[in-house]
């Protein structure tokens, strides 16, 4: 199965670092980030679990719940938080599911065997509170995932969801972005009071409307 955008992510029932779960009961009404590793003690998921620990707070602070999945059994999660909290210097609070039986890993489509017949693929799926699929990116093993990124990507992502707005290359938070161009220029002087620059008819910029 391949998920692509706008797909209703699955839901399912795992066990995890935190306990048994249920997808949707763990996301209940907010955003998720749902991201594999081949296998545990693994170098760079290392450093990446080590990493999203350390953004737990800007997650939660963006109303996101983080959830990693690996195929391992429930023991060795454990075993590899314990050298994650001490190589990393922190602590994991999120959960990850432990998927023996590849049930998350097919559900996600996160085996491909080009790659490896039995080890998950480094795939994020960034999840809205409707349980659509708004983002995927899929890393090959040997490069490390860009976290800022992904808080950028989801920052843009809640941004847009409530205004008629896109975000430019390289976007950050606060800065201007771009009126879509299902709005007429007129419309968009209307709808954002804070002004809008037209530097061509299909291309303004107004400033972040939620700032």
């Amino acid at each position: 199965m391949s998920l692509r955008l706008g797909d209703t992510a699955p839901n399912f029932q795992a066990k995890t670092t935190a306990g048994d779960i249920d997808f949707y009961e763990f996301l209940g009404n907010g955003w998720g980030i749902l991201f594999s590793h081949p296998a545990d003690y693994t170098p760079v998921c290392t450093t990446e679990l080590g990493k999203t620990a350390l953004l737990q707070d800007e997650f939660a602070k963006r109303n996101v719940k983080v959830l990693a999945v690996s195929v391992d059994p429930l023991d060795k999660h454990l075993g590899w938080v314990k050298d994650i909290n001490e190589t990393q210097q922190v602590t994991v609070g999120f959960p990850i599911i432990a998927d023996s039986d590849r049930t998350v890993a097919n559900l996600y489509g996160m085996i491909h065997p080009n790659a490896s017949e039995t080890a998950t693929v480094r795939s994020l799926f960034v999840i809205g509170p409707d349980k659509k699929v708004k983002l995927t990116i899929t890393y090959p093993a040997s490069t490390g995932r860009n976290f800022v990124e992904v808080l950028r990507v989801v920052d843009s992502l809640q941004l847009t969801s409530n205004y008629s707005v896109a975000t430019p290359a390289d976007w950050k938070e606060g800065e201007d972005v771009i009126v879509v161009p299902a709005i007429s220029t007129e419309d968009a002087i209307k709808k954002f009071p804070k002004g809008v620059k037209v530097v061509k008819p299909y291309l303004r910029y107004t400033p972040q409307p939620n700032k």
